[in-house]
């Protein structure tokens, strides 16, 4: 729609032109003085007459634009329309969603793009002289046509609408659900609302002049400043990463305060892994060989700010994550064989001595089911970070687990059940690990 409108402002160029010109061919012959006495003086009631029949057609059709540029924004781009969603956080209500909001702020930059470069060869194209007396002079801007007024006003409604749309993207961000499946996955997974906030970025990127347009011209929440004082770009994609990151946050904080899951805290960390990990691979800084030479109008985002930012809060949920896998090394203490005691006449160890090696292995096997139960669940989709993850995991407990199931699974130190406390082999551990967050289907499927 927004491509359609920036025709019709074309077309009406093409109108204006063509109406000029029968203007000049037919009617301004007439109104030129000639040095003959015998010749009817001209009226100046009757050249105002044909300025204003000229002034009447063109206003009409430049009018017609302004309706079609205001009923794409009213129609596609949600003006007037606030973002948000139903209270159960389960679906969105007829509000704004972000990549809704995206598509409505990318088109509005499309159509002030072309109003910023068509706007003034129309304006002038509607410029016609009423009180001179020669066809031709330049008018005062008191005498302007309704055409010409009409021209700047298509673009004061452009950039007020365009500004409206910018902001209605941020307002869908931050409102953004942060309960159900596609907004709080149940695995953990990359929210909706990420590759929406992403996709939105490079919608809005190739209106580098068109944003600079708005904000010349209007204060915004995330920048006051109007005129040459106003910010770039960089300033608004800024402000929406950082509402992102709350939403994310946000999300995050729910999967805690989620009674029914035992894994919550854990799912809670994956989540802002997930999504902090995708925002890095798909937003960071191109090198220069991938840059291309039509890149220089789009906008580029602030590799060391959005890094330092985003991968800040990755290594940091990181830590908090393999942090949880910390309580397996509780069970994987040493035992001291010096004082252990052995029944008569066997290699079996006493109860007593066999209730230390018991222990041991019950405490890591139910700690390790738990936690397997808990982190199996969890997906990561990217098979890099899943392999990363997985290996992060392993350096955690399973070297140590590697070492203690080789020094004490040689002892004998149950009767009747020495198998089950060592149902759980170095190699066993490792192939479980490997399939943890979708490793198996995925490896399968590659």
């Amino acid at each position: 729609a927004a491509r359609d409108a920036v025709r019709c402002l074309e077309h009406a160029m093409v109108v204006v032109a063509g109406e000029k010109n029968v203007y000049r061919s037919i009617v301004a012959p007439s109104l030129v003085i000639i040095d003959d006495e015998d010749a009817p003086k001209i009226s100046p009631f009757y050249r105002k007459a044909c300025v204003a029949a000229y002034s009447h057609v063109v206003a009409c059709v430049v009018d017609r634009t302004m309706d079609i540029i205001e009923t794409v924004f009213l129609k596609e781009g949600g003006i007037g329309t606030s973002s948000g969603s139903d209270k159960d956080g389960d679906k969105a209500n007829s509000g704004l969603s972000v990549r809704f909001a995206a598509s409505a702020a990318a088109a509005g930059l499309r159509m002030l793009d072309g109003v910023r470069m068509l706007g003034p060869s129309l304006a002038k194209l509607c410029d016609m002289p009423i009180d001179d007396e020669t066809v031709g002079t330049k008018h005062n801007s008191s005498n302007m046509s309704v055409a010409s007024t009409l021209c700047i006003a298509i673009h004061r409604t452009t950039v007020k609408n365009t500004a409206k749309t910018l902001e209605n993207l941020a307002k869908a961000i931050q409102e953004d659900p942060v309960n159900g499946m596609k907004h709080r996955p149940p695995d953990a997974r990359i929210a909706s609302v990420s590759s929406d906030v992403v996709r939105a970025i490079r919608l809005i990127s190739p209106f580098m002049s068109a944003y600079k347009s708005v904000t010349k011209r209007r204060a915004l929440p995330w920048d006051p400043n109007i005129g040459e004082e106003a910010g770039e770009m960089d300033s608004y994609v800024r402000f929406l990463i950082m509402r992102l990151l709350n939403s994310l946050q946000g999300k995050a904080l729910n999967y805690t305060k989620d009674g029914e899951d035992d894994g919550g805290h854990a799912k809670s960390n994956m989540f802002m892994i997930n999504n902090t990990f995708y925002l890095l691979q798909q937003l960071r800084a191109p090198t220069s060989r991938e840059l291309r030479k039509d890149d220089s109008e789009h906008y580029q985002l602030d590799g060391q700010w959005f890094e330092g930012k985003v991968n800040a809060i990755f290594e940091s949920e990181k830590g908090k994550y393999l942090a949880h896998w910390e309580n397996i090394n509780a069970h994987l203490t040493s035992v001291d064989s010096n004082g252990l005691e052995y029944q008569k006449n066997k290699n079996l160890l006493s109860l007593e001595s066999g209730r230390l090696f018991k222990d041991r292995f019950k405490g890591f096997i139910e700690e390790f089911e738990l936690m397997y139960a808990v982190h199996n669940r969890l997906s990561v989709i990217d098979p890099g970070l899943r392999r990363d993850m997985q290996t992060q995991v392993k350096k955690v407990f399973l070297v140590r687990y590697e070492k203690f199931y080789e020094k004490y699974s040689r002892f004998r130190f149950s009767k009747k059940n020495q198998q089950e406390y060592l149902k759980y082999p170095p190699k066993k551990v490792d192939s479980m690990i490997n399939m943890m967050y979708g490793g198996e289907n995925a490896d399968a499927g590659e």
